[in-house]
């Protein structure tokens, strides 16, 4: 069988927007655009069974990760531990989709569509190439916790206000200064907040450390307005009417 979950893989190596990887984009964004525009009126049925699909695509994804790491023997505390925003969102995302928490679809609407997207994007496969389990099990993990705030909004009628706006920008914030001790301590870079990642990122062109984390927290803020921006100028559309008709 083609080395699959080969650790020593000799294949070519990731290629960024090569045709492999635009056809993940691809798939993506027709399941998005049908999410919002296709899907209509789904039974409670319909919308329990869509969330515990994604729940389990989740779980499996991300296990199949550690026990790959374990059982390649490459799994070490400063790498692994689930401390990293998306690791810490596909765990809170899974507690969503079972109990439909708000509170915790305020974090995953805003970091789900930033934190994961610039990671489904611009994935941290390191050598593995498409379609080595490192490279799809990364894509398939970051795509799905691009797809659930999605779903969680066109289907689920979830919405996020500024209140949420503010207690996710403010939460991350002070989680960033906790793993900035937590790295001192282990010599890990969870959050990537003591140098760049190997691999090819968005970081790169945000300067260099420590710079890169001003440019990343402006770049944070830009990216939150822009995600906040559909509901606004919902919520001002909606004000003008009742205005009109008062």
């Amino acid at each position: 069988m083609f080395n699959f979950f080969d650790p020593a893989y000799d294949g070519p190596p990731f290629q960024l927007f090569g045709p492999k990887h635009l056809l993940v984009l691809g798939i993506a964004l027709v399941i998005i655009l049908w999410l919002i525009f296709g899907w209509k009126n789904p039974s409670e049925a319909a919308k329990r069974r869509s969330r515990y699909f994604l729940a389990a695509v989740l779980i499996i994804g991300e296990s199949s990760w550690h026990i790959w790491r374990i059982w390649t023997g490459q799994w070490t505390y400063t790498y692994d531990l689930p401390l990293h925003v998306c690791s810490i969102m596909v765990w809170a995302s899974i507690a969503m989709l079972l109990t439909r928490s708000y509170r915790i679809y305020e974090f995953s609407y805003f970091i789900g569509l930033a934190a994961a997207l610039q990671a489904f994007i611009t994935p941290e496969a390191a050598q593995y190439g498409l379609w080595h389990f490192r490279a799809v099990q990364t894509l398939l993990v970051h795509g799905t916790l691009v797809i659930i705030p999605i779903y969680m909004t066109a289907i689920e009628g979830f919405r996020p206000t500024w209140n949420s706006f503010k207690r996710v920008a403010i939460s991350l914030n002070l989680y960033m200064v906790v793993i900035y001790f937590v790295n001192l301590a282990l010599g890990s870079n969870y959050l990537f907040i003591m140098h760049k990642p190997d691999t090819a990122s968005l970081l790169d062109v945000l300067g260099p450390w420590p710079l890169y984390i001003i440019s990343m927290e402006l770049l944070g803020f830009t990216i939150f307005l822009i995600l906040y921006l559909p509901f606004i100028i919902k919520d001002a559309r909606a004000k003008k009417q009742d205005l009109a008709t008062a």
